[in-house]
């Protein structure tokens, strides 16, 4: 296996994503491991501008017109970021290509295909090697988003959204070996443990 991955971080809202990142990235500065870690949307500068204007509680985009704009995101960190560092630094990415199938295929209807087909054509071959899906019931979901002072127009959906988008990545994940399904439901401590031993094998692969 590869010793400079990449690694995605995926799940819905209130899962816990970028508790963990911040824990593997502390990590890895203890290990002087060369990394980067960037968001999707956002990462390269003129990504940042479209993720304000996505997530912005004043756009109003159709469903397709989203989907366009995360794809041109996307494009923007392969040409700036993802391309330069690939196979150099372990890359962390806060959200990648399964979450635009499990929000804009299995949440908000689009063609899977055309997902693919624009993902290819952005990224070539490169994927994710190792993916941490993180889980989260309707009670811990509803109380974190309620207790959110910020909340973007990704935060607003109903639970039965979410709902389908989580289900969407669990049946991404299904039956394959790169995929670690991290429960938030349970301590974040414990997780904690749960994700380090995890990096640590990654690395030494």
């Amino acid at each position: 296996m590869y010793n400079k991955p990449i690694i995605s971080f995926e799940g819905v809202e209130g899962s816990g994503k970028t508790t963990h990142i911040k824990n593997i990235e502390r990590f890895l500065i203890k290990k002087r491991i060369k990394y980067l870690k960037f968001r999707e949307p956002g990462g390269s500068k003129n990504s940042e501008k479209i993720r304000r204007l996505i997530l912005s509680n004043r756009s109003s985009f159709a469903k397709f017109t989203d989907l366009l704009l995360f794809m041109a995101s996307r494009n923007e960190n392969y040409q700036n970021i993802i391309k330069k560092n690939y196979r150099k630094k372990v890359i962390l990415i806060d959200r990648f290509t399964d979450s635009t199938i499990a929000y804009q295929h299995f949440g908000m209807n689009i063609d899977i295909k055309i997902i693919k087909i624009l993902n290819k054509f952005i990224l070539n071959k490169i994927e994710p090697d190792f993916v941490f899906l993180n889980i989260v019931n309707k009670e811990n979901l509803i109380n974190r988003l309620r207790a959110r002072n910020n909340k973007n127009r990704y935060d607003k959906f109903k639970f039965i959204f979410y709902n389908k988008v989580q289900n969407g990545h669990l049946k991404l994940a299904k039956n394959k070996k790169k995929y670690i399904i991290i429960d938030s439901n349970k301590n974040i401590f414990e997780n904690k443990k749960i994700i380090i031993n995890k990096i640590q094998k990654i690395l030494s692969q």
